[in-house]
């Protein structure tokens, strides 16, 4: 880590912390992501940390923010990750308060293709969320965060992620797999196009209610014809209980989803190319390590 000089903080968790950063010989701007020994030890989380580093070393995509090297010293684990400095699409997404289709569409569009990728490797990501989202310099989409990922080759029974984005057999653990990431493509996809997710209540215990109820119900502005019949039909097979019915969990996969009529007009290629102009253009006046 020596090799590095260490700015600004970008964010905190319960296992460390990640820092904008420059390599001191090649001037490489980059983002450390710094974790406890300690802490990882205590909560005995040496595994997962162990899976997100070599999860991460498999995964060179697009959409997806690049490992670039590791080192470690007494205290900490570090991850050298590349610097994605658009922000945080939930900062966009807040903002904004709601997207319309086109965006909503355009991003949806990214998340998918990373999915398809990620599970053709055998891996779930089970963390999906606005907050893990970042942009890059253009405005595409960056999946962060892969602390929750895991490789499987089996049922899984771990409960974690956020409580909006659970799939229900999560909650219920009847055991998991590639299924919980398309339930919550489609909480992300609602919560674009609505401002908040479907199952959004005061305290975790009563969104887990809402979620095992399963009573979607979509905001006014939906049924003015203002969001498309077919974005309500993808979001409703995606947060389907049953998974013999969910979305992408059928005999035609990740293919069902992306010739649904929502994404008719999608260009896979062009999509997967990046040759189409994002919605949102980050207002990034400065990406330098010295901002503290």
């Amino acid at each position: 880590i020596e090799e590095f000089e260490l700015g600004r903080v970008l964010g905190t968790g319960s296992f460390g912390r990640v820092q904008v950063a420059h390599h001191k010989a090649n001037k490489q701007v980059c983002a450390v992501k710094s974790l406890s020994k300690a802490s990882i030890v205590k909560t005995k989380q040496a595994c997962e940390h162990s899976f997100q580093k070599n999860i991460l070393q498999r995964l060179d995509f697009p959409y997806i923010v690049n490992l670039l090297g590791y080192c470690q010293d007494d205290r900490c684990v570090h991850l050298v990750m590349e610097y994605v400095c658009g922000g945080e699409f939930f900062t966009y997404l807040r903002h904004t308060g709601r997207f319309d289709e086109a965006t909503s569409r355009f991003y949806a569009s990214q998340v998918l293709l990373a999915f398809e990728h990620i599970h053709g490797m055998d891996i779930i990501y089970r963390d999906l969320k606005p907050e893990n989202l970042l942009l890059d310099e253009k405005g595409n989409i960056k999946i962060a965060d892969f602390g929750f990922a895991k490789q499987i080759d089996r049922r899984t029974y771990t409960l974690c992620g956020t409580p909006d984005y659970l799939a229900p057999e999560i909650i219920l653990n009847k055991g998991h797999g590639k299924p919980v990431d398309w339930w919550a493509f489609g909480v992300l996809i609602y919560e674009m196009l609505a401002g908040y997710p479907p199952f959004y209540d005061d305290d975790a215990i009563g969104t887990y209610q809402k979620i095992l109820a399963g009573k979607l119900q979509f905001p006014g502005h939906f049924s003015r014809r203002q969001t498309s019949c077919s974005a309500k039909d993808l979001v409703r097979r995606l947060l389907t209980a049953d998974l013999t019915k969910r979305i992408g969990c059928l005999k035609d996969g990740v293919d069902e989803i992306k010739n649904h009529s929502w994404f008719a007009n999608v260009k896979w290629d062009n999509v997967l190319a990046k040759k189409d102009t994002p919605p949102i253009r980050p207002k990034v006046a400065v990406c330098l390590y010295f901002l503290i």
